[in-house]
């Protein structure tokens, strides 16, 4: 039995019981706010009830919810919630597909996908292994800690390295890829390194999931920069 000062997880995980609500936790867990209307199409449930369980999680601070004119955005609140639903997917049975479209999906996001802000999937563990094997990456306790060489090359890419260890948050955690069973890198730097992939059209987000597409051009980079076939 708990005491007063323990953390209510029975409250959480309640409002995560129900799979609507963890649904719209996950398809925001890109960073991303979407509106009410959206989520509701995603979860395939009627806008009324889309409304209901956004408030629910709104009300319990998971949530939090932008105006913009007659519409109303959603975005996670905290970015921990991202680890957090990471950390029950690594233990979670698989989710049944129930259509081709679906396996399409569930196939895609295992390719790579973004966590929150980071990359996550068969590429993000790749990425951060070629970089570990380069020696650009040392394991250093729970993260990881750029070399003098990987310095070199994640600002010779264009990764600015003083920008992310300025931010307010871990530098360069491991985070355990639930659907690879091994580590990516997340944090500042997981963050930068997926930004600037993108800005140099690399990858492409999907519009309507998290999932990530190597482009052509992103194929040649990854394989010239850091030796990855894909």
């Amino acid at each position: 039995m708990g005491t007063a000062a323990d953390a209510d997880i029975a409250a959480v995980a309640a409002l995560l019981a129900d799979p609507t609500r963890a649904g719209f936790l996950v398809a925001l867990s890109d960073g991303r706010a979407l509106p009410a209307g959206e989520l509701a199409r995603r979860g395939r449930v009627a806008p009324s009830t889309a409304t209901a369980h956004l408030a629910k999680l709104a009300g319990h601070g998971l949530l939090a919810v932008e105006v913009q004119g007659r519409h109303r955005y959603y975005r996670l609140a905290n970015p921990a919630l991202v680890r957090a639903l990471e950390a029950l997917a690594v233990v979670a049975p698989t989710a049944p597909v129930r259509s081709l479209r679906a396996a399409e999906e569930a196939t895609a996001l295992r390719a790579a996908r973004t966590c929150y802000d980071h990359l996550a999937g068969a590429l993000g563990v790749a990425l951060t292994q070629a970089l570990v094997e380069r020696g650009a990456l040392d394991a250093a306790g729970d993260g990881y800690a750029v070399t003098p060489g990987g310095a070199a090359l994640l600002e010779g890419l264009g990764v600015d390295l003083d920008a992310a260890r300025s931010r307010r948050r871990l530098f360069a955690p491991r985070c355990l890829d639930w659907s690879e069973r091994r580590p990516h890198v997340a944090g500042a730097l997981g963050a930068a390194l997926a930004g600037r992939l993108s800005e140099l059209g690399w990858i492409a987000r999907a519009p309507t999931s998290r999932a990530v597409r190597v482009t052509e051009q992103g194929r040649d980079g990854l394989r010239e920069r850091f030796g990855l076939h894909l």
